[in-house]
């Protein structure tokens, strides 16, 4: 094969205006990065119909805003005028196909924002319609409890074919709740005396994981209980209910399970009981339903104030991972409460449509999760309990928000069947739970989703199984097909490539360079790589997450040199430190393109390295039928600096007769050749590796110099490829086996 770099580039997508900061420079963008974004922006197709619509405070911090949509490719079109109170809008109706531009106002003012380009496809944006407030709490309202199961929930409704499917969920359930009732203690608040609202210590650590895995017992057979107690009919599941549900609520709402001490354990009592209060119904005794719904207002009342603060602090500082779920809760909790807790109405109309607006956070409506494959699978657990009873008390279904189809997407790329670890972001040295991913699957109906469901090991959770709705949605689907092989999630800056991702014995390169910096739980590992093949891990990321905000977090685990990525001067790398400036000292994915038998990606994470470098650049070229990977690195610095490429395994990396790098893992293996000649390998140390793991670290090491090219070939399965590199009339040829490609000089 023989390709120029300018003729592949003819088909690449160019990305920069697709993921950049919005280049209007009015008072919808806010210059803080933490800010919310102008969205609908860069005259993007929207992937839902009708989009959401957000932007910055004015700094008149007006009571209301007055929305403008405005039709633009058809003369005549009617001008659509909304007015709002919040700094984001969701309209009722879907918009016709075709171009669009918006702007906002103050309801006082003319101070218009600039107008800002959109496009609804005919098949590209998916409908998603929300009913207002006022007409889902009537729904709601409707509906006597338990109105977060379905109708059939209770076996005796069950059909022959339903109860050969659930019956075996059902009965790990009984086994589950059974054992469990003679194994979980009593828990008080004097088993945890520690203060841990402040700096985190390790000691402090401790006791929040103490907390978390009590409570999580507790809860979980809560919940399990009152469902069985709803499914079988079977008084002893009401009676485990009861009791469990009554040791939740004797726990103080400002003891060591507070929002203040340990906000996700709050949240998490609170939402079991509301749904083990509706799940329970009229067979919930008088005194336990007075106890229980003092429990849960004690302890929504504080998270909503906590969202509530600006009008909506998640309006406008919506990076917030523990906020984003917590409006969830809020909610549900609303939902399943509405009419009991007389605050539960006030909770509902401020959060319910704010969270179904804004669940994709962490990705553009395309979907996608910055925070790393590991955060997004709890993600999609969290989404398991939330979303199913919430679309049954509200008609709502968020799984058929066309983002959960993309945030789907992501996983069969980044984790596809078979994968051994997590990638990007804390906790990815962790092994993936497939039954996870393959209850979220489940709730879509196409044949992406269906091929992944089938290819996944293991089975659902039998607690949100058990609550599903019947049958699946993927068991509509009669036809199961893989996703293509290479993907770009532009919003993240994310890239995959893979060798065939319909089969498990694939190799798989992963690479990122995200908008979304080293913020929250990513990391400082912009333009770095991730290589596996067969199952076996080549190229890893290193380190492990033993808390957030440890030493080892801060000084291994999430810097640049615990990544396949460059560094300078003994490991100098991208800022991992501070707060706001973390969105802004970034990476992105600038060009992909992928054909049949080869993909290319460039991602620049110049702004990474917070002006220490003025270039820092990489393209990859993966040439699917060799499998063979080729990575170029162009650096520079006002100072010499000694760049490094770094590179590191879990088993020893050894140097070859050639000079090269040879990766063995069992029965895989990779070849990595620097090109350029002018690197020294060297082995490096790096932060202590978990008990009973091993972790080797190296780099190719350049001079100091104020520019630098690393030119690496990584050659899966060591078949030793011709490579050759030399000067042409233009620049240089690369070729490596039968492929070749020019290079400037």
């Amino acid at each position: 094969m023989n390709f120029n770099v300018a003729s592949i580039l003819r088909g690449v997508l160019l990305l920069g205006c697709g993921i950049a900061a919005p280049s209007y420079a009015d008072w919808a963008t806010s210059p803080l990065a933490r800010v919310t974004r102008a969205a609908p922006a860069n005259a993007q197709i929207q992937a839902q119909n009708p989009p959401s619509f957000s932007w910055a405070m004015h700094p008149s911090n007006p009571a209301a805003y007055v929305l403008e949509i405005r039709r633009t490719d058809l003369a005549g079109a009617p001008l659509q005028t909304f007015t709002t109170d919040r700094t984001w809008y969701l309209p009722l109706a879907a918009l016709a196909p075709g171009a669009y531009s918006w702007r906002v106002r103050p309801s006082t003012t003319t101070d218009w924002s600039t107008a800002r380009p959109f496009y609804v496809d005919a098949s590209a944006s998916k409908p998603f319609l929300v009913p207002d407030t006022a007409a889902l709490k009537s729904r709601i309202a409707q509906r006597a409890h338990p109105r977060g199961l379905a109708a059939d929930i209770a076996k005796v409704k069950w059909s022959a074919a339903k109860q050969a499917e659930r019956n075996p969920a059902v009965n790990v359930l009984v086994g589950q709740v059974q054992w469990r009732a003679k194994s979980i203690p009593i828990y008080k608040d004097s088993d945890w005396p520690l203060v841990t609202s402040g700096a985190m210590t390790a000691a402090g650590n401790v006791q929040v994981s103490q907390i978390r895995w009590a409570i999580g017992d507790v809860t979980r057979q809560l919940e399990a209980a009152a469902l069985l107690w709803r499914v079988t009919g079977d008084r002893q599941y009401l009676n485990e209910a009861v009791t469990r549900g009554g040791q939740l609520a004797a726990l103080s709402p400002t003891g060591p399970t507070s929002l203040a001490n340990s906000d996700q354990e709050n949240r998490l009592i609170a939402l079991t009981l509301a749904k083990a209060f509706d799940f329970l119904g009229s067979d919930l005794d008088s005194a336990s339903r007075t106890s229980w719904l003092k429990a849960i207002e004690g302890r929504t009342a504080p998270i909503y104030d906590s969202l509530k603060v600006s009008n909506g602090i998640l309006d406008q500082y919506p990076f917030d991972s523990h906020g984003v779920v917590a409006q969830g809760y809020v909610a549900l909790i609303s939902a399943l409460t509405l009419g009991d807790i007389p605050a539960a109405e006030k909770w509902f109309d401020f959060s319910f449509r704010a969270y179904v607006n804004s669940i994709y956070i962490w990705s553009g409506p395309e979907g996608g999760f910055a925070n790393g494959t590991s955060y997004g699978q709890h993600m999609a657990l969290t989404s398991l309990f939330v979303w199913q009873p919430l679309a049954n008390a509200t008609g709502v279904n968020l799984f058929e928000k066309p983002w959960s189809a993309g945030f789907l997407r992501m996983f069969m790329y980044f984790q596809p069947p078979g994968s051994p670890t997590h990638v990007f972001g804390d906790e990815h040295e962790t092994a993936p739970i497939p039954t996870e991913l393959k209850g979220f699957a489940s709730r879509l109906a196409s044949p992406e989703a269906a091929w992944y469901v089938r290819n996944l090991v293991g089975e659902e959770d039998a607690l949100t199984l058990a609550q599903a709705p019947w049958p699946l949605p993927v068991a509509s689907v009669t036809t199961a097909t893989p996703p293509p092989n290479a993907a770009l999630f532009s919003s993240i800056g994310w890239v995959a490539m893979h060798s065939s991702l319909a089969l498990r014995d694939r190799t798989s390169v992963y690479f990122k360079s995200s908008p979304y910096g080293s913020f929250n739980h990513s990391h400082a590992d912009q333009n770095s790589i991730v290589l596996v093949s067969g199952g076996r891990p080549l190229l890893t990321e290193s380190g492990w997450y033993d808390w957030y905000g440890s030493p080892l977090w801060n000084d291994w685990y999430r810097q640049t040199k615990a990544h396949n990525a460059v560094t300078f001067d003994g490991g100098k790398g991208q800022l991992a430190v501070g707060f706001d400036t973390l969105l802004s000292r970034n990476g992105k994915i600038i060009s992909f393109a992928t054909t049949p038998g080869l993909d290319y990606a460039e991602g620049d994470a110049t702004a990474a390295f917070d002006g220490a470098l003025t270039a820092n650049k990489r393209q990859l070229w993966y040439l699917r039928g060799t499998d063979v990977l080729v990575v170029r690195d162009t650096l520079a610095s006002a100072t010499a600096r000694a760049f490094e490429w770094n590179m590191h395994a879990i088993v020893p990396m050894t140097v070859a007769t050639d000079g090269g790098v040879v990766i063995q893992n069992a029965d895989r293996n990779v070849c990595i050749s620097s090109v350029t000649g002018d690197t020294t390998f060297v082995k490096k140390t790096g932060g202590a590796p978990k008990t009973g793991t091993y972790e080797d670290h190296a780099a190719f090491v350049k001079k100091p110099a104020t520019s630098a090219e690393f030119l690496v070939v990584l050659d899966v399965g060591c078949k030793k490829p011709k490579i050759s590199l030399v000067p042409t009339a233009t620049g240089r040829s690369l070729t490596v086996g039968t492929f070749s490609m020019a290079l400037p000089k």
